[in-house]
């Protein structure tokens, strides 16, 4: 089984991306196979709120140009999927959000394609912000009709300069409690499915 993690972070290696990577650390000793993705400092496009995803029903979006719909395809076949954000003025960073505006509409319109993918939200902090940027995630997650492990905290990790968030103790545990949930769900999905 495959987890994406979507980095909405401009910052290749920075919190996000180690934070991602914690939770990798525990969903790769389970066994499952895991594929970080590069979206943040991409150049995207926000919603136009054409509603021709509605229309065309093809499973994606009609601005073509930058890697929305890459993303979409992705996302469509891995059983995991991982969104990470920093903060940016308490919420999340502009790719993040052309992500969940777009993959939203497009996923809902072709009925759902999302639902009952495990999914889980990564966020990296300075200081404040991280529960609105924590719940805009979870908000894509759930009207997708997606299922989201918890763990032992909120899914955050504080640190401010590239690599700060390592010295957060508790948030990495978190973060390895998290890979050891998502792959645990997702290993009792699959065998739900199998018994069908």
């Amino acid at each position: 089984m495959r987890i994406l993690a979507i980095n909405g972070s401009p910052r290749k290696g920075g919190n996000s991306e180690i934070l991602i990577g914690k939770v990798f650390k525990a969903l790769e000793a389970q066994g499952f196979e895991t594929e970080l993705y590069q979206l943040g400092g991409q150049a995207v496009h926000g919603c136009r709120a054409c509603g021709a995803c509605k229309i065309n029903l093809d499973r994606r979006c009609v601005i073509t140009g930058d890697p929305i719909n890459e993303v979409i395809e992705k996302m469509i076949a891995a059983q995991g999927i991982i969104i990470a954000s920093p903060v940016y003025f308490s919420n999340v960073t502009t790719e993040t959000k052309a992500l969940i505006d777009r993959a939203g509409y497009v996923c809902r319109a072709n009925g759902y394609i999302l639902k009952r993918k495990v999914a889980a939200a990564v966020v990296a902090v300075r200081r404040a912000g991280a529960l609105v940027t924590f719940n805009a995630i979870n908000q894509f997650f759930h009207i997708n009709q997606m299922i989201i492990p918890g763990s032992t905290y909120w899914n955050l990790g504080i640190g401010g300069a590239p690599g700060e968030v390592e010295a957060d103790t508790e948030g990495l545990i978190n973060m390895e409690n998290l890979g050891e949930n998502m792959g645990w769900l997702l290993r009792k999905l699959a065998q739900d499915d199998a018994t069908r």
